[in-house]
């Protein structure tokens, strides 16, 4: 985390919820749950960017022990800390947008795919995209831990969440890199937690 505030002093305010945030996911993965993640516009690459680096390996090579894979395959394959992206579900987005509402495209995701024990990751940098508060509605109301990640004032999503680690930014632009430096310690922190 230290590099993380070189590099970001102004990120320090946020620093005992980034430290929730990674005990959450370390504790998530070690139980053998998983994170399921959501936002809308560039926060839903970044849904996608956290898959990527949880997924495979980011930053620690992963060797895979699995005797119950074939060894040719063992060798070319990395851990993986399960992580499901909502925003990759087009088909399923497009039908639930089309024959219920588009505000519950996450919402019924949620409902659908998630276990006692997963945790959910809303983006939102207003705080108040309303399929992303949905989403976080519904974790709630199934006793999961949910972690936000939006701009200064946290919007209607600080008043729902578990964790919210509310960036000191307003512009859209510049809560986005706040986030990807946050996301991005917490996938490394994660990664040596679990495979270091």
């Amino acid at each position: 985390m230290e590099d993380l505030f070189e590099r970001y002093p102004e990120l320090e305010e946020c620093a005992w919820r980034i430290g929730q945030a990674k005990a959450i996911l370390v504790n998530t993965f070690k139980n053998g749950n998983k994170i399921l993640v959501c936002g809308n516009g560039g926060s839903a690459c970044d849904s996608e960017h956290i898959v990527g680096e949880l997924m495979k390996s980011f930053q620690l090579p992963r060797k895979v022990t699995d005797e119950r894979i074939s060894p040719d395959l063992r060798e070319k394959l990395q851990g993986a800390l399960p992580v499901i992206s909502l925003n990759s579900q087009t088909g399923l987005m497009t039908a639930i947008a089309n024959d219920i509402d588009t505000d519950m495209v996450f919402a019924q995701q949620v409902y659908g795919y998630a276990n006692e024990d997963d945790v959910v990751i809303g983006i939102s940098t207003s705080g108040n995209s309303k399929n992303v508060v949905n989403a976080i509605r519904v974790a709630e109301d199934l006793n999961l831990l949910s972690i936000v990640l939006t701009g200064k004032d946290g919007g209607k999503l600080k008043e729902l969440e578990t964790i919210s680690i509310c960036v000191p930014a307003t512009e859209t632009y510049k809560i986005q890199e706040y986030h990807l430096a946050i996301y991005h310690y917490l996938c490394a922190a994660v990664e040596k937690e679990i495979f270091g």
